[in-house]
C-alpha cells in the first residue's frame, strides 16, 4: 500500500513536516509495511519555505539581511542544490512580524532585505526561484529590492532616493544599467492567492496599507506614489503591470516582479504543488492523507487541502483531509474529490490544550480512519 502524507501546517500546533510525520506514526500503527510518502505542503503563505525544503531534500540557508526599517537581521530561505533551486518569503526579510506595531511605517519601510535575499540565492548558484509573496510590511512596491539589485531611482536632481513607498513621489527616472545581469537568467514562480492590482481602491496602499500602520492621508500618499513608481516602470521596461492580477501583493512587491523578473504568478498551492513535485509522488498511489488547522467552504478558495484534492483527483487516487476545526459549510468539499473530512480533536477542550496536542490527536486520527480501512482489506 502507498499513501501520500501531504498536510499543510495546522498554525501554532505543528509545521507540515511535523503533521506529516504524525500522519505516519498513525498509518505505521496500522500498516507496518505501508510505503509512506512524506510531501508537506503549503499555499504561498507562512510555512511554504519549511515545507518545500522538507519536500524537496533542500537545505534552510541563512543570510545577513536588513528588515523593512534597515536594522541588520539573519533571514533564512531554502536551497535546493541540485535543482538550482530557492525558495525565498518575503516575510523572511520584510515581514509585518519583524516590526512592532507602534514602529510601523509604510512611507519609510523598504523591501531592500527582500533583494538582499535574493543577491544571497544568486550568489549560491540559483538559476530557478520560488517567491512567497505575503506578510509584508511594506508598501514601496518593491522599489528597495530593485535598488538592492542594482537598479538606481533618482529624483528630478538626479540624486537617489532613500528607501520607502513614498520616497516613490519624487521619482523622476530609473536607471537599469546596474541591475544585476543574473536576473535575467532566473525563472520565477510567483506563490500569491491575493489578487488585487497595484493601484486605486482595490490597490496595495487602500486594502493592506492601513495593518502595515498608514492613516487614510497616508494611503492616499502611498498610492499617488505608487502611480509614480507605476508610470517610470512603464517608461523603463516597456511592462504596464500595475493592472496585472497580483501586481498589488506583498505592498507592490508582485508589481516588481512582473516587471524586471521573467516572472509568473499562479495560485500559492499550485505552485508548490510543481515545486514538490506532487503529481510525480502520486503515481501508483492507494490513498492521500491531507490537511490543515480548519476545512471548511472556504478551503475551495485555493487552500492547501484543496489543492491536494485537485492534483489527486487527477491520478483518480481518494483524499481524506483531517482537520482541528472543521467548520461550516465544510461538506461541499464533497463534490470536489474528498472522500472523508475527519475532526481530530478527540474530547471538550480549549484552545491551547488543542494546540499543544494537535500531533498526538493527528496521529491517533489517522490510526483510527487506518484500522477502518483494515475492515476492508
Amino acid at each position: 500500500m502507498k499513501i501520500v502524507l501531504a498536510p499543510d501546517s495546522f498554525k501554532e500546533s505543528m509545521s507540515a513536516h511535523e503533521a506529516a510525520l504524525a500522519m505516519e506514526r498513525g498509518v505505521r500503527a496500522v500498516f507496518p509495511d505501508a510505503q509512506c510518502v512524506r510531501v508537506p505542503m503549503a499555499d504561498g503563505g507562512e510555512g511554504t519555505t519549511e515545507a518545500l525544503v522538507a519536500a524537496t531534500g533542500g537545505e534552510l540557508v541563512e543570510a545577513d539581511v536588513h528588515d523593512a526599517l534597515g536594522r541588520p537581521i539573519r533571514a533564512r530561505y531554502g536551497y535546493v542544490a541540485a535543482e538550482r533551486l530557492a525558495i525565498v518569503e518575503v516575510a523572511a526579510a520584510a515581514g509585518i512580524d519583524l516590526v512592532a506595531p507602534h514602529e510601523r511605517d509604510p512611507l519609510r519601510a523598504s523591501s531592500a532585505g527582500v533583494g538582499e535575499l535574493l543577491l544571497d540565492a544568486l550568489d549560491r548558484g540559483a538559476t530557478r526561484l520560488v517567491v512567497g509573496l505575503g506578510g509584508s510590511v511594506t508598501n514601496d512596491g518593491g522599489a528597495g529590492m530593485m535598488q538592492a539589485l542594482g537598479v538606481r531611482l533618482r529624483d528630478g536632481d538626479g540624486a537617489d532616493l532613500p528607501g520607502g513607498g513614498g520616497a516613490l513621489a519624487r521619482l523622476a527616472s530609473l536607471d537599469l544599467s546596474g541591475l544585476d545581469r543574473r536576473v535575467a537568467g532566473l525563472t520565477v514562480e510567483i506563490a500569491s492567492d491575493v489578487t488585487n492590482p497595484l493601484l486605486g481602491p482595490e490597490g496595495a496602499s487602500a486594502v493592506f496599507g492601513p495593518q502595515k500602520g498608514a492613516t487614510p492621508r497616508v494611503v492616499d500618499e502611498l498610492d499617488a506614489a505608487l502611480h509614480t513608481w507605476a508610470r517610470a516602470i512603464a517608461d523603463a521596461t516597456g511592462r504596464a503591470v500595475a493592472d496585472e492580477p497580483g501586481a498589488g501583493a506583498a505592498g507592490g512587491l508582485g508589481a516588481a516582479f512582473l516587471a524586471f523578473f521573467p516572472a509568473t504568478m499562479s495560485s500559492g498551492v499550485d505552485v508548490v504543488v510543481r515545486a514538490a513535485h506532487l503529481e510525480e509522488k502520486l503515481d501508483g498511489a492507494d490513498l492521500v492523507l491531507t490537511g490543515e488547522g480548519a476545512v471548511d467552504s472556504q478551503t475551495l478558495r485555493g487552500k492547501t487541502p484543496f489543492g491536494v484534492a485537485r492534483a489527486a483527483r487527477r491520478h483518480d487516487v481518494p483524499v481524506i483531509a483531517f482537520a482541528g476545526y472543521v467548520g461550516d459549510g465544510a461538506e461541499v468539499l464533497y463534490d470536489h474529490g474528498f472522500a472523508a473530512l475527519v475532526p481530530i480533536v478527540r474530547s471538550v477542550t480549549d484552545l491551547p490544550a488543542a494546540l499543544a496536542d494537535g500531533p498526538a490527536n493527528l496521529r491517533l486520527a489517522v490510526e483510527t480512519v487506518c484500522r477502518v480501512l483494515a475492515l476492508r482489506s
